[in-house]
C-alpha cells in the first residue's frame, strides 16, 4: 500500500494542524508546508514517512516505507489522527454557541481541529517529555529523544521512535541532551511496559476513557496532566480535563477578566461546565492565547 484518498469534511480547517504538526522548527520528523504535511514514523522497527497533500476537499496520502508494506488501515488511522478528523467540532460548537464565557470563542472559529499525535505512543511521550517545562524546551528535549531513539528514514527525515525502539535506549543516554532523570527513566519505563506486553496501547483504545486513566496513572512518572493530555492527543477522546494546564488557565484567566489567576480546582470546576466536550473546550481556550 502506497497511495491513499481521505475525504476532507466540509468547512476544514487546517491552521490548527499547521501549528501543531510544524511546532518544531527545525523539521527533523516533520515538515510542514502550505498544503504539505510530511511526517516520520518507526513503525515496527521500520522508518516510515507520510506525506499528506491538502486539496479543496480531499487528503492525498503516499507512504514511502524503508522496508515492507505497512497495513493499510493503521496508516489511515495515522492519516486521521495527524489532520485532526477524530472530534468532530462542530458539535461542540452547537454546544456553546450560545454560552455566555465559551460563545464568543465558538463563534470565532467554529470549525476548529484538534489534530493528534500519528500514534498513542508518540502522544504519551510527548506529554511525558513536556511534564513541567515550557514549550521551547519541550520541543528541544523531543528534537533530542528522536535522534536518541529513532531512526533517519532514507529521505533523510528522521522518524519518531516506536515503543521497541525506544525500550532499547538507557535513560542515561538522555542525560547529556539535558532530560532530568526522573523524566528519561520514565520514558523508558513507558517504553518497556509497551514493548514487553505489559501494558498494551491497542487494548487500552477499547476501553472506557476510566480505565485508560487507571492504568495510566499506575506508571511511576505519570500524572493526571500527562494522562488527560495522552487522551486527547493520542486516544482522541472527547472530554478530558487539562485543568492542570498553563495555558488554559491563563486564557481562562483572560476571558473571565478575574483579577487573580484560576487555581486547578476552580479550572476544574470551570471545565465541569463542558462535559461531555471539556478536550474541545481547551482546544478553544489554547486558540484564544
Amino acid at each position: 500500500m502506497k497511495n491513499f484518498t481521505l475525504q476532507l469534511p466540509d468547512f476544514y480547517s487546517t491552521a490548527e494542524v499547521g501549528s501543531f504538526h510544524g511546532r518544531d522548527r527545525e523539521g527533523l520528523a516533520e515538515t510542514v508546508a502550505v498544503d504539505q504535511i510530511r511526517k516520520g514514523i518507526v513503525l515496527d522497527g521500520i522508518p516510515v514517512v507520510i506525506s499528506i497533500s491538502l486539496k479543496a476537499s480531499t487528503a492525498d496520502c503516499h507512504v514511502s516505507s524503508d522496508g515492507g508494506s505497512p497495513d493499510e488501515s493503521v496508516m489511515i488511522r495515522i492519516a486521521r489522527n495527524l489532520l485532526g478528523l477524530n472530534i468532530d467540532p462542530e458539535v461542540f460548537a452547537k454546544f456553546a454557541r450560545r454560552d455566555s464565557v465559551m460563545g464568543s470563542l465558538v463563534r470565532k472559529n467554529p470549525h476548529l481541529r484538534i489534530p493528534q499525535a500519528a500514534t498513542v505512543f508518540e502522544a504519551l511521550t510527548w506529554a511525558i517529555i513536556g511534564q513541567q517545562i515550557n514549550l521551547p524546551f519541550a520541543i528541544k528535549l523531543r528534537r533530542s529523544f528522536i535522534r536518541v531513539a529513532g531512526r533517519r528514514h532514507s529521505d533523510g527525515l528522521w522518524c519518531y521512535p516506536d515503543a521497541a525502539s525506544a525500550s532499547r535506549i538507557e535513560p542515561e543516554e538522555l542525560l547529556p541532551y539535558q532530560f532530568s532523570r526522573s523524566k528519561a527513566e520514565t520514558l523508558v519505563r513507558v517504553a518497556r511496559l509497551i514493548d514487553s506486553g505489559v501494558l498494551s496501547l491497542d487494548e487500552l483504545q477499547n476501553k472506557p476513557q476510566a480505565e485508560i486513566e487507571t492504568a495510566l496513572l499506575s506508571i511511576k512518572g505519570i500524572g493526571p496532566w500527562t494522562v488527560n493530555y495522552t487522551l486527547m492527543r493520542g486516544f482522541a477522546l472527547g472530554d478530558c480535563s487539562l485543568h492542570g494546564d498553563a495555558g488554559i488557565r491563563n486564557a481562562i484567566h483572560r476571558l473571565t477578566n478575574s483579577k487573580m489567576k484560576p487555581t486547578s480546582a476552580e479550572i476544574q470546576s470551570f471545565l465541569e461546565n463542558y462535559r461531555p466536550h471539556r478536550t474541545m473546550a481547551a482546544a478553544h481556550l489554547w486558540a484564544s492565547l
